[in-house]
């Protein structure tokens, strides 16, 4: 399977100034009632805290535009946006409580089941991912997770009724992710949440180090910070242009059902071992198309090397926006796959290239990005490939800085 993944995260932005502002404020419910041991963070970051008997939190940030994330256990989470550069008044959150009783439901609902064990796997597979860093990751609770499968739409959901606790040993994070969405349907993966890293030491190990600046090489993350201060060619990155479209080889849709039907009806008389080389009547042709419905429905078409920076990236009110025809092949040149990445999911292993490489598809004709490495509108693309196979095991915080 060629996981596809829509990586949709909740951003915040900052810059990269020195200067620091003090945020605070005070967390409180709709009853005006404080609320001790609130948690307060900035999403996908290092920076949080947790309030006090007063309800009341402080912090220092660098100066920029974030996300900041307040969550309370049996209160609906808030999310409000902070621009460092106007002035900052001391900021009064009124949490509402959450009357949905789906929890409720789920405790009831949720068996731990052989199916609840295979969805688990695949739940871990596709969002943790298979790398080497990803095989450190384990989530704490599980059983807070509850699954609900399609067999219809072949879709899989996953439910979280608390948020999960990922100790990730290989990079030195715990992980509070307050998930908000996961769908993987067929091949394609969905995802969004909240996250909150912290360090499991106050002292970083030399492995930690190691394996997060490994992790940043040749990510995605890697890469649009690159790209937007154009270092990304000396950096290893190459960047190709490619077409897709529908693979002449494989019949469409229309034929693929009217050859099933056909198939079905005709089932208790055909001889499935038979080979057919030439078929010579319409059950036969069933039977041809049937197989060749197996082929990809779709076919890359490489067209452009070494694509010019200014067919990548613009520039719209000082804000870097990703631009350009078709699709990119974005090929790191400094490291080579993992061992896992070639067997693939399934077993069936791929020719090793010696370098990582992912594909960007636009969803939306321009995606815009932060500075910090990541994409600002969240469902502007997916990731194919390496960027996919590595997942939420090897992402690091936004606020990590390379060594």
């Amino acid at each position: 399977m060629n996981i596809r993944f829509l990586h949709i995260i909740f951003l915040l932005c900052f810059s990269q100034s020195f200067a620091q502002t003090v945020i605070s404020g005070k967390i409180i419910s709709e009853k005006n009632i404080t609320l001790e041991g609130a948690s307060v963070y900035f999403n996908n970051t290092t920076i949080g805290t947790i309030t006090n008997k007063e309800g009341l939190f402080r912090f220092k940030i660098k100066d920029g535009n974030y996300t900041l994330v307040v969550s309370y256990l049996g209160f609906k989470t808030h999310q409000l946006s902070i621009d460092t550069s106007k002035k900052q008044k001391e900021i009064t959150i009124k949490l509402k409580e959450d009357n949905n009783v789906l929890d409720e439901i789920l405790i009831k609902k949720t068996v731990y089941d052989d199916d609840w064990k295979y969805n688990l796997n695949r739940f871990k597979q596709t969002l943790l991912g298979r790398s080497k860093l990803s095989q450190e990751c384990k989530i704490l609770n599980e059983k807070d997770l509850h699954f609900e499968f399609n067999y219809k739409t072949n879709t899989l959901t996953a439910i979280a009724k608390k948020p999960l606790k990922i100790k990730h040993s290989g990079l030195g994070y715990l992980i509070t992710y307050d998930l908000v969405d996961y769908t993987l349907q067929k091949n394609q993966l969905f995802f969004s949440g909240y996250a909150r890293y912290e360090n499991l030491r106050k002292s970083v190990k030399k492995k930690w180090k190691r394996n997060r600046q490994e992790a940043f090489n040749g990510s995605q993350m890697h890469f649009f910070r690159d790209l937007i201060n154009n270092k990304y060619k000396e950096n290893g990155f190459v960047v190709n242009q490619f077409k897709r479209v529908l693979n002449p080889e494989r019949p469409s849709e229309e034929k693929i059902k009217s050859a099933r039907e056909l198939i079905k009806l005709n089932r208790r008389n055909i001889n499935f071992s038979k080979t057919i080389s030439n078929p010579t009547t319409h059950l036969d042709s069933a039977l041809v198309t049937v197989k060749k419905a197996r082929l990809p429905k779709y076919k890359d078409y490489l067209y452009k090397q070494n694509v010019p920076y200014e067919e990548i990236i613009s520039f719209e009110n000082n804000i870097p926006v990703l631009v350009f025809e078709n699709h990119l092949m974005v090929i790191y040149t400094k490291e080579i796959e993992e061992e896992n990445y070639l067997i693939g999911m399934f077993g069936k292993r791929k020719k090793a290239s010696g370098v990582q490489t992912s594909n960007i598809v636009l969803q939306q004709g321009k995606a815009f990005l932060d500075r910090t490495g990541i994409t600002v509108n969240p469902n502007a693309l997916f990731n194919e490939g390496y960027w996919g196979f590595e997942s939420f095991g090897n992402m690091l915080p936004l606020d990590y800085i390379k060594d």
